[in-house]
């Protein structure tokens, strides 16, 4: 038996919650995983989980052991990266997850102008608007817009990320522009995923023509003049800027959401993880700024 090999499948079951979502996360038969996890418990003369027909749950020794093999696998991974000189010079993959839209907008191009500034680093890009966890994914860095609610990543903040309510020109002139919230009951909206209509005071909700998951889809509907839209504003900003669209409600407008590249608590940060911060925090401060400054 290969004893790291089964910690592994260990960690993974008891992160996963059952035996047969390990199985898909390790992407391993389930038998194989259902085996490594007994030879490991034969091996140590212990019962480490409790199986059920839904879940499984940590014996008392089973938590001893997840938490005494969870450090064991930190240093391993820590002796892989000194061995491997990450921490001597930036080096190595660097794994980032970023919101697609957002990603494709404004962290994506400054992340590969990094890239080209750092040849010994390479990127393994998640877009996805799926909250990931850092840990289980190993995850080296991520960009989070909204309130944080993990309190175990370190966060640094970047600027923050207006939704904008807005119209087309087009629209404005054949409908007439809404006084204050309550108005857009007598509206047509273009609906952006599950974007909420919450001002800072109490308002009505448009008549949806279009519902569209993808931002873009939105935005070209907007401008089409067929309603109106809540949208990001650093994907409208040429927009406002040119006179294509026009933001309606800006006094009731809700609070602009936080943007942070965050990571997980370690002890010594790898410099391909220290360097991507430092190169990025500045230089995604001010591309935000200039969403903003574009809209003025």
């Amino acid at each position: 038996m290969d004893r790291l090999d089964a910690m592994r499948v260990l960690v993974a079951v008891v992160d996963s919650g059952s035996l047969s979502a390990a199985s898909r996360k390790l992407n391993s038969p389930l038998p194989s995983v259902s085996r490594k996890v007994a030879e490991l418990e034969h091996q140590l003369g212990t019962r480490l989980l409790i199986r059920t027909s839904r879940n499984i749950q940590l014996t008392d020794a089973g938590r001893d052991y997840v938490e005494a093999v969870r450090q064991i696998i930190a240093q391993i991974s820590d002796a892989e990266l000194r061995a491997s000189g990450e921490y001597e010079t930036p080096r190595g993959e660097l794994r980032l997850t970023v919101t697609t839209a957002f990603g494709h907008s404004i962290a994506l191009p400054l992340a590969y102008q990094f890239l080209a500034e750092h040849p010994e680093i390479t990127m393994n890009v998640l877009s996805t608007n799926r909250n990931i966890d850092l840990t289980e994914e190993r995850v080296d860095v991520g960009i989070r817009i909204g309130q944080l609610s993990d309190s175990s990543l370190i966060a640094v903040k970047v600027g923050a990320i207006r939704s904008v309510t807005c119209a087309s020109p087009d629209y404005l002139e054949r409908k007439g522009g809404p006084e204050s919230p309550a108005d857009l009951a007598d509206h047509d909206g273009v609906q952006f995923g599950t974007v909420s209509w919450n001002f800072r005071e109490p308002t009505a909700e448009p008549s949806v023509r279009v519902h569209a998951t993808d931002v873009s889809a939105a935005c070209a509907a907007t401008l089409q003049g067929l309603g109106i839209s809540r949208l990001p504003n650093f994907m409208i900003s040429d927009e406002l800027r040119s006179g294509q669209l026009v933001e309606i409600l800006k006094d009731y407008a809700p609070e602009p959401f936080p943007v942070h590249l965050v990571y997980v608590k370690q002890g010594l940060l790898p410099l391909k993880v220290r360097a991507f911060i430092d190169w990025m925090a500045p230089r995604l401060k001010e591309r935000l700024k200039g969403c903003d400054t574009a809209e003025g």
